[in-house]
């Protein structure tokens, strides 16, 4: 597994390149999923193999999950990239594919930050907008 200077690192670099969108959006996927790696196995759990909606990104990301509702902030991040895997996949030629690209790369690094982020202080993610102290003030 690659340390998360690493991930950034090789994030940051797809974002433009040499590589066709539909390169780079196997690699970005890639990275998403090594950054889930990262947040299970500190865990002490192993990653799953499986996939959920076709990905896997999608099936460690609910692993992920588990006993840890805070980490439900970065669902949207991953929703998006595979979101813009599937972009690309459908057209990869398209005109708009280099943009989807650069897109799903943000979104790498968002992931990268915030499981880095969470990491290091358990509470980041806590008070989002579902978070469960903001919903018993308002009720």
């Amino acid at each position: 597994m690659r340390p998360f200077a690493e991930l950034e690192a090789a994030a940051g670099g797809l974002r433009a390149g040499d590589a066709t969108p539909e390169e780079r959006s196997h690699a970005l996927l890639a990275i998403g999923e090594e950054t889930l790696e990262h947040w299970l196995r500190a865990r002490g759990a192993e990653p799953t193999q499986a996939k959920r909606e076709g990905f896997r990104l999608l099936a460690l990301h609910r692993q992920g999950c588990q006993d840890e509702p805070s980490f439900n902030a970065c669902r949207e991040t991953c929703r998006e990239i595979v979101y813009h895997y599937n972009v690309i996949a459908a057209e990869p030629t398209a005109p708009d594919a280099p943009r989807q690209a650069r897109i799903m790369a943000m979104l790498a690094m968002h992931l990268i930050l915030f499981v880095g982020g969470k990491l290091q202080n358990a509470r980041l993610g806590e008070f989002c907008c579902s978070a469960r102290p903001l919903h018993a003030q308002i009720d």
